[in-house]
């Protein structure tokens, strides 16, 4: 036995040295490689504007500790626009080709991009786009084109925004789950799924009018690029008039009908290229990466903080805010001497209550050295809101989602389906409060009212930072809040923002704020990651797979990112200011 022992700790010796070797080796070769990763760009060159693999706003910078390794990711939205703006002044680059582009992005990413693209267009060089099939969102990105073409056998969907929400009340009746839940806000509709069977007036009202909202927004920069009025373009939209490539050419909203080689023949013609010869393309990117992307020799900074994803607790990562990451971000900023001011790019639906108290008091400490200006992206709801109503002020898109002023608390409740099955719940206790909540009783009236107290405190402290933050009082606050969502074209109207614009404008006004015009943007936070994000980064999730993502293989998407709801939801701690409701626009 203890032969066999041995055997077995030289083996697992063996295998430790090994993989830690190879780890260092793989670092050593990161780092190398890293310094020469530049890409040619070769003179006459179109830009292959692929955003399938752009999600976030920020791609994040990693800090590996355990390895002493930091790195970074450049596929961000922030990238792609930095990337656009170096391409308006390279004479090697002549367009920008937009082949059947499909992409994850927000209507308010989309915007941004697309005003890059209308710049770039105004510098005198082309935009040209093409697709097979145009989803409406593709369409309103691609829209901005000089040129837009379709398949011959292809399709336009161009018919008006929706959301659709499940109610789960029935479900509940016929399981046996039930959630408890208390909430301030008659629009505070994040629970109201698991109340009702179908939805409140309330809720129907705040979804029609932000839905109109965001429309008019995307019709408006429509109706600007094809010079097709805003009537018409509702009109095509209700009579879906443009389904087809026919439809489509005889409405305006694309200019040829094609295939893709005569798409390519186009560019070719246009670049001053043999029909027999190839023209050069690079991928948005690749062209990130080249080198003729400079930064600029400056002292002086603007510090982007990227708020990104649901609120919850921690470190943070690129898809969801901690304290940890924010806070020292926050910290970092305000004593870096070179930092002049701060832009906190807020890109969130809410979430954790006291994670977002936690952010607002950091900011609060911020704002005593030096200035901090909010940019909304396409959500900035309830507890998004909540770490930006104390900026030095506030920039929203039109289309951005905010207000969501409110707060809830939702509990799960087995004890119908419990007692189906005989499992009864007994309690032993020292005090008649020391029982904490058991999902296999009732809730009763005392811890009910203890829960409601504890709501109605948090709802007054988040209306109360509102009214302090924007120089508004308790009852003008309370009037547009209740939970109720609103646009930024909205929420520039009833005092929640202070301007309409992009991440782009809330730097400017940082930079002119502080009095400078020469600077460099840098970005923040540096997430800290441990030895298994290591693994997953760089072997790839074909080597590595976690149980999620086994989980998501034998399930299919959708119905994983159904489950992760319902566990998203159990797993809530303490009191939430989130959202009303996921919010898909098609």
């Amino acid at each position: 036995m203890k032969f066999l022992r041995n055997v077995l700790a030289t083996i697992v010796g063996l295998f430790v040295f090994g993989g830690l070797l190879f780890f260092g080796l793989l670092i050593i070769g990161t780092a190398v490689s890293s310094g020469t990763d530049k890409v040619l760009v070769k003179d006459n060159s179109v830009i292959k504007l692929d955003l399938s693999k752009v999600k976030y706003d920020y791609a994040g910078k990693f800090n590996f500790k355990e390895f002493n390794f930091k790195d970074s990711s450049k596929d961000g939205v922030s990238n792609i626009l930095e990337a656009l703006e170096a391409a308006k002044n390279d004479d090697r680059i002549k367009g920008v080709s937009l082949l059947n582009s499909s992409s994850m992005l927000g209507t308010v990413q989309m915007r941004e991009i697309r005003n890059k693209l209308e710049e770039f267009k105004n510098s005198g060089k082309f935009v040209v786009a093409y697709a097979n099939y145009y989803t409406q969102g593709e369409y309103y990105l691609n829209s901005v084109a000089d040129t837009v073409y379709l398949n011959p056998v292809g399709a336009l969907d161009f018919k008006g925004l929706y959301s659709e929400i499940l109610y789960m009340k029935g479900l509940q009746e016929k399981t046996g789950i039930h959630m408890e839940v208390i909430r301030h806000g008659k629009y505070k509709s994040a629970v109201e799924p698991f109340l009702e069977e179908k939805m409140s007036e309330a809720n129907r009202e705040q979804i029609t009018v932000f839905l109109n909202s965001m429309w008019e927004t995307i019709v408006g920069d429509i109706s600007k690029s094809r010079n097709i009025s805003v009537d018409s373009l509702n009109a095509i939209a209700e009579q879906l008039a443009a389904r087809t490539p026919e439809r489509a050419l005889d409405k305006k909203l694309v200019d040829k009908i094609v295939y893709e080689d005569e798409y390519h023949a186009g560019i070719k013609h246009a670049l001053g290229v043999k029909k027999d010869k190839e023209y050069n393309q690079i991928d948005i990117l690749d062209y990130v990466k080249d080198t003729g992307i400079k930064t600029k020799v400056t002292q002086d900074q603007i510090a982007v903080i990227y708020a990104q994803g649901q609120i919850l607790s921690g470190e943070g990562n690129v898809n969801y805010i901690g304290e940890g990451s924010i806070n020292r971000a926050l910290k970092k900023a305000r004593e870096n001497d070179k930092v002049k001011a701060i832009v906190l790019r807020v890109n969130s639906p809410g979430g954790s209550a006291l994670t977002s108290d936690l952010i607002w008091r950091e900011i609060e400490l911020t704002k005593k050295v030096k200035p901090v200006v909010v940019s909304m992206g396409d959500l900035a709801a309830s507890g998004g809101y909540y770490i930006s109503c104390n900026a030095d002020r506030i920039f929203a898109d039109p289309s951005t989602i905010t207000g969501s002023i409110g707060v809830f608390g939702m509990l799960p409740n087995f004890k119908a389906l419990a007692n189906k099955y005989g499992i009864n719940s007994e309690q032993v206790k020292t005090h008649k409060n020391s029982a904490s909540y058991s999902p296999f009783r009732e809730l009763d009236s005392e811890t009910k009212e203890v829960i409601t107290e504890s709501i109605e405190d948090i709802y007054e402290t988040f209306v109360n930072r509102v009214a302090a933050g924007r120089n508004m009082t308790f009852e003008e606050v309370d009037a547009i809040a209740q939970g109720r969502v609103w646009t930024g074209a909205d929420a520039i109207k009833n005092g929640l923002v202070d301007e309409l614009g992009g991440l782009e404008n809330a730097i400017a006004y940082a930079a002119h704020n502080v009095e400078i015009d020469n600077y460099k943007v840098v970005s923040y936070p540096e997430y800290e990651l441990k030895f298994d994000d290591l693994l997953r980064m760089y072997l790839g999730n074909s080597l590595i797979k976690t149980q999620d993502e086994l989980l998501k293989e034998k399930i299919g998407a959708e119905n994983f990112e159904m489950i992760e709801k319902l566990n998203y939801l159990n797993n809530m701690k303490g009191a939430q200011a989130i959202m009303p409701f996921e919010i898909i626009i098609k």
